[in-house]
């Protein structure tokens, strides 16, 4: 597989994962929760079985929508299940508390990916999942279910849909509006993936290929927005909810802040083993710094948020500065005479930012909306995010296959062959730690990662603006949900 193809697979996975969470949305509010949860947890092992049998970059790619689409999915149900069942003003905390498992968890990564990597192979890398995804999930889905017979037989709900039927699948195509979902995964994925696959063309940007891709992906894109504007039946995007300025800005927020993620992040991981000479497992543990830090304060941060019953002031004042100012010092730091304490500093400057941020998002989207609107809510903040990060993959691949191979022609020795090592992240690794083939390798990195690391600050100081917009909502006066709640 080609390193380089990284950000193309990422961009499907993206645009397919973020879209999906409409008809689930769907589903859980018309099927039921433990239907949308089994439906996401099978989609997940499949995409794990093809990833343990995948030989090319076309299985992979497939097997990476399924792994997003479901991963994601029994995310989004279970951030569903949290907003069902607590109050607004202990909701972050609620939240955060759902992701704490990843203190945990996140270490063991590292270690494991490394034994396994080094024992039975990177195929059981992806087949053991195939065994523990369905062990802890499956749990969750049958006390679902269990919950949802209680109800039924106390008449709290209402009786289930009749059989499924030809009439019932099209009302159901059209209540998910279906046929702009297509339009706008098409048309998203033929205009953005040409800007990471320009580079394998042999005429480059004038291959009638890409030039075919950007022209009827634009054309696309175009007949959405006519489509939803003048004959969908029923638009999947919830206009009325978006003219809440802050659940807009909210949801442009989150596109701006996860594109800013993805341009820096997309080729992180290959930088620290690369540029500071670190292992499998010392990468995984410096990747990790964002998820474990991020996890952590969030859960001060509800604490803040129940305490005080606001939100805006913890994103203005505080994350936003905080992520810029981390993002920014690693465009100083990027090349490998800076040593690796000074990245783990940045990293954790921007995950104490990135968890406030995330959390901080969620409430600005969900708090101006009614509970009957949590789970499209929670669709649309999902797609704003996937957006986010399908156009933060698309300018990390652009920047990635203009820059990078430049630069390796620039810093490297005659002997080395560019376009070996710039495909393959094996070749990059196979010369000596401080040779000189290896530190110009690295030089070249830093120069890519610097254009990066400046799109990125540029995003950040976007989606701070977008979080100055909200209202200041005081989340302890409202309420959303009745019953047993937390």
């Amino acid at each position: 597989m080609l390193h380089s193809l990284t950000a193309a697979t990422s961009i499907m996975a993206n645009i397919i994962g973020g879209l999906s969470k409409i008809p689930l949305a769907k589903i859980l509010d018309s099927w039921g929760r433990p239907q949308g949860m089994s439906l996401m947890l099978i989609i997940w092992v499949v995409g794990f079985i093809m990833m343990a049998g995948c030989d090319n970059v076309q299985t992979y790619a497939a097997a990476q929508v399924f792994s997003s689409v479901g991963s994601q999915g029994v995310s989004y149900c279970l951030t569903v299940f949290i907003s069902d069942t607590s109050a607004l003003k202990n909701r972050a905390l609620m939240l955060s508390f759902a992701t704490s498992p990843y203190i945990i968890t996140t270490w063991i990564g590292g270690p494991i990916s490394q034994s396994v990597l080094e024992g039975p192979g990177w195929r059981w890398g992806f087949g053991i999942f195939t065994i523990i995804v369905p062990v802890v999930v499956a749990p969750l889905c049958l006390l679902f279910f269990w919950n949802q017979q209680k109800a039924k037989k106390m008449g709290l709900l209402a009786p289930s849909r009749g059989p499924l039927t030809l009439s019932t699948v099209k009302q159901y195509c059209i209540e998910v509006d279906l046929i702009g979902i297509i339009l706008l995964a098409g048309g998203m994925a033929l205009f953005l993936l040409p800007f990471s696959l320009w580079s394998y063309q042999k005429d480059q940007w004038r291959s009638a290929m890409i030039i075919c891709m950007i022209v009827f992906g634009g054309l696309l894109l175009i007949a959405f927005a006519l489509y939803e504007r003048s004959w969908a039946p029923v638009t999947f995007i919830p206009f009325n909810l978006l003219m809440d300025r802050t659940v807009l800005f909210g949801g442009l927020m989150f596109i701006f802040e996860f594109f800013n993620s993805m341009v820096w992040g997309s080729y992180f991981g290959s930088m620290l083993q690369v540029v500071w000479g670190l292992d499998v497992t010392e990468a995984s543990y410096v990747s990790a710094i964002y998820r474990v830090g991020s996890c952590l304060f969030c859960l001060l941060v509800g604490f803040l948020i129940r305490w005080t019953g606001r939100f805006k002031w913890l994103a203005v004042y505080f994350s936003f500065p905080l992520m810029i100012l981390g993002v920014g010092l690693m465009i100083k730091f990027r090349q490998p005479d800076a040593g690796i304490g000074y990245i783990c500093m940045t990293q954790i400057f921007v995950a104490f930012a990135g968890g406030t941020t995330v959390i901080c998002g969620e409430l600005a989207m969900m708090a101006p909306s009614d509970h009957q609107h949590i789970a499209v809510i929670l669709a649309m903040l999902n797609l704003f995010s996937s957006i986010g990060s399908a156009l933060g993959s698309t300018v990390s691949a652009a920047i990635w296959t203009s820059e990078f191979p430049k630069a390796l022609a620039k810093y490297v020795p005659a002997e080395v062959d560019v376009a070996t090592v710039y495909s393959d992240i094996t070749a990059q690794l196979s010369y000596e730690w401080g040779s000189p083939a290896r530190n110009a390798i690295a030089r070249a990195y830093g120069d890519a990662q610097r254009y990066m690391l400046i799109t990125s600050v540029c995003m950040l100081v976007v989606a701070w603006g977008c979080a100055a917009m909200w209202r200041d909502i005081k989340i302890k006066d409202l309420k959303q949900v009745k019953g047993r709640v937390i």
